[in-house]
Formats: structure tokens, C-alpha cells, sequence
């Protein structure tokens, strides 16, 4: 999470420079945060389309009120995170899958290149976790957006994710998925017997020998 806030620029690092653009043609990133849903104020009364309007904030300025193109960008995105039948229910009485889509559609507003996401299928349960995960590879790969999430299920990045960060006291590896999620190196960062092992064609990451 605090490397993220870095990224996005909400926490300022104590070395080291965090470039957000790509040098060669000086083309700025723009960035779409996924905070934990937790995060949002569930006390206030308010409508999943006006949640999602949020993420047209920046574009549309202070003191300015939404013209017709933030309404389509909204409902657009609504659509894409398949809750345009939720659009007037109110935040608070989603699920945790719907609440995250909710956030993910406002991050989508905001039209960003890169998406980032903190925790995402947090507290989900297994069908929940599925279709978030579901819809995120979605839009990385038909939308081509850049995706950045964190997150402690392993197991759930071991089958999704290119490439994988793993950031401990003593350890910072970064490559390939399957090259960095192996026995040696998880059990040297837990300090425990980790296996990775493969069940139904999936990769699944275990403490200690396993069955």
C-alpha cells in the first residue's frame, strides 16, 4: 500500500525519484486507484452512479458541473464493470464483489492508462474473488490497460499475473510469475516450508509439504 500511495504521488519517498511517464515521448500516465472498499465512507447516502461519477472529478475541475460526455463515460463504465442495474442502489447496501465493482467503474471514469489496486478481492468470498479477478483480466487485456495490484493470495496471483513483486525485510525479487514464485524463494521470505505445487492445472501456493 505505501509504494502504491508512492506511485500515485499521495506519499512522497524518502529517496529515490518515481517516474510517472514514459521517458521517450514525455507521454504522462494517468492513473486509476482501487482503494479496499473499506476505505469508502459507508455512512454516506450515496448511489453507485454517484460513486462512479467521482472519478470524473479531476477531468471536469472545481466548480463545474457534469456535462453530457462525463455522464457517457460513466455509464460506460458502468457497463464494463457489468453493474448498470445497480447504478441507483445505494453504496452501503451492496455486496463486497458489487462494492468492488462499483470502485473499479469509478477508477474506469476517470479513463485512466493504468489501473492500480490495493487488496482488491479483500475479505471476498471464493465466487466473489473469482469475478473480480475475472473482470480485472478483462481489462487488462481487451481494454490494454496497464494493471499494478497488490495483494497477499498468492495462489490467485500465481495463475493471473505476468509478472510478480514479492517485497519483504530482506527480500525484493521482481521477474516473470513462474520464475519467482518457487519453493526456494517463498521459504526464504516466509522463513517457512513453502511448496508450489499444481492442482487441476492451477498453481497453488502451500505451507509446508502439502498433501
Amino acid at each position: 500500500t505505501t509504494i502504491l500511495r508512492a506511485v500515485l504521488g499521495t506519499l512522497r519517498p524518502k529517496s529515490g525519484q518515481i517516474i510517472r511517464g514514459r521517458p521517450s515521448n514525455e507521454e504522462t500516465l494517468t492513473f486509476g486507484y482501487i482503494p479496499q472498499y473499506r476505505e469508502v465512507d459507508q455512512l454516506f447516502p450515496l448511489t453507485v452512479q454517484d460513486i462512479v461519477l467521482m472519478g470524473r472529478y479531476k477531468r471536469i475541475g472545481p466548480m463545474r458541473r457534469p456535462g453530457q460526455r462525463d455522464r457517457e463515460v460513466v455509464m460506460e463504465s458502468l457497463r464494463h464493470a457489468a453493474i448498470t442495474d445497480l447504478k441507483s442502489c445505494q453504496f452501503s447496501t451492496l455486496s463486497e464483489g458489487q462494492k468492488q465493482r462499483t470502485l473499479i467503474a469509478r477508477a474506469l471514469a476517470a479513463e485512466p492508462s493504468v489501473l492500480v489496486l490495493d487488496e482488491p478481492t479483500s475479505a471476498m468470498d471464493l465466487v466473489s474473488e473469482r469475478d473480480t479477478i475475472e473482470l480485472i483480466r478483462a481489462l487488462h487485456q481487451e481494454e490494454k490497460l496497464t494493471t499494478i495490484m497488490v495483494t497477499h493470495n498468492l495462489s490467485l496471483m500465481a495463475n493471473c499475473a505476468k509478472t510478480i513483486a514479492i517485497i519483504g525485510k530482506e527480500t525484493f525479487l521482481i521477474g516473470a510469475s513462474e520464475e519467482i514464485l518457487t519453493d526456494e524463494n517463498l521459504s526464504q521470505l516466509y522463513n517457512a516450508e513453502v511448496t508450489v505445487q499444481e492442482v487441476l492445472g492451477k498453481r497453488v501456493i502451500i505451507t509446508g509439504n502439502g498433501p
